[in-house]
């Protein structure tokens, strides 16, 4: 039996690039009966009331939850516990909690002491997202043929899991539910580590004495390129993840180290038959992951090019 996406009131505290998608696309489907959203400088909210996405743009977080039905925090998740705090006293009886944060241990812990018994917390962390931010980078086909994990604590109503589940569908994402420690665990290595190693190469050419930045820039090849795309995410996300992730995080940076070290190992005895089988399996995952659609095989990562003009005479 099919569950019904829609909702009559969804509130977005914060609007960047997740909550500016969630807007446009659940308008796009159809599955909201009216948005409103606030956010924390005036200048963002003036914004997001020129761009007309959603009914309504609210001064406060309080005056955004009141009377909704779903409310969905976009903000970094080291803000979750704070902003769960002040909404608590003003939420419907039967709304459905969630956020889009990247933790999701962390944010049962700090969000769900504060809720009251009457609302449903369904934690939610959609797998998507570019290098940009701010109200004018979301897009409604953000979240198609993406991932969107749920992680509701133990006790949470079925349906109001289901009910989310049917909404993040209707955008186009793929749903799966787990826990929120098992969650934690897996995008550790998926996700935030990562990010972390982007962070540090990038880090680390921009600090090489014997380049130059103009060089670095220059001569980028595509392995950089694209740790520099995923270096480029937003400091202030990406600060809070890791601290609020950081046994995991930890945990999977030891596993990375070991394998770092026989790598290393490898390259300094020339054994070339264990850097083959090591590359050999790895460039299967990353068959694995177009075959099943989470990226493009297109040539050359799908880049544009200008076309090269056939030389005559």
């Amino acid at each position: 039996m099919s569950v019904d996406p829609h909702f009559q009131r969804v509130a977005l505290i914060g609007f960047g690039l997740i909550g500016g998608s969630i807007a446009r696309a659940a308008k796009l489907q159809g599955i909201a009966g009216e948005i409103v959203t606030t956010a924390r400088s005036e200048k963002t909210r003036a914004r997001v009331l020129e761009l007309g996405i959603v009914d309504e743009v609210v001064a406060t977080n309080a005056e955004a939850v009141k009377d909704a039905d779903l409310v969905i925090l976009c903000i970094p998740v080291g803000a979750c516990g704070p902003v769960a705090h002040e909404i608590a006293a003003h939420l419907k009886p039967g709304a459905i909690i969630s956020d889009v944060g990247s933790v999701k241990g962390a944010v049962v812990k700090d969000m769900a002491p504060h809720l009251p018994r009457n609302v449903h917390f369904v934690p939610a962390h959609p797998v998507a997202g570019t290098e940009h931010s701010g109200p004018d980078s979301g897009f409604a086909e953000l979240f198609i043929n993406r991932w969107c994990i749920l992680t509701p604590p133990d006790g949470t109503d079925p349906d109001a899991t289901a009910h989310l589940r049917a909404f993040w569908a209707a955008m186009g994402a793929k749903v799966e539910v787990m826990t929120p420690d098992h969650h934690d665990l897996v995008l550790a290595i998926t996700s935030h580590l990562p990010h972390l190693i982007a962070y540090t190469i990038v880090g680390t050419a921009d600090e090489l004495q014997q380049v130059t930045e103009s060089e670095v820039i220059k001569f980028s090849a595509g392995g950089f390129r694209d740790f520099t795309r995923i270096a480029a995410s937003d400091p202030t996300m990406w600060r809070d993840v890791f601290l609020a992730n950081k046994d995991a995080v930890l945990e999977m940076l030891g596993t990375f180290t070991e394998d770092l070290a026989k790598l290393t190992r490898a390259i300094r005895r020339g054994d070339g038959e264990a850097l083959f089988e090591h590359f050999t399996r790895t460039r299967a995952i990353r068959r694995g992951i177009v075959e099943i659609g989470q990226d493009s095989a297109a040539p050359d990562f799908g880049r544009r090019h200008g076309q090269l003009d056939k030389k005559t005479g």
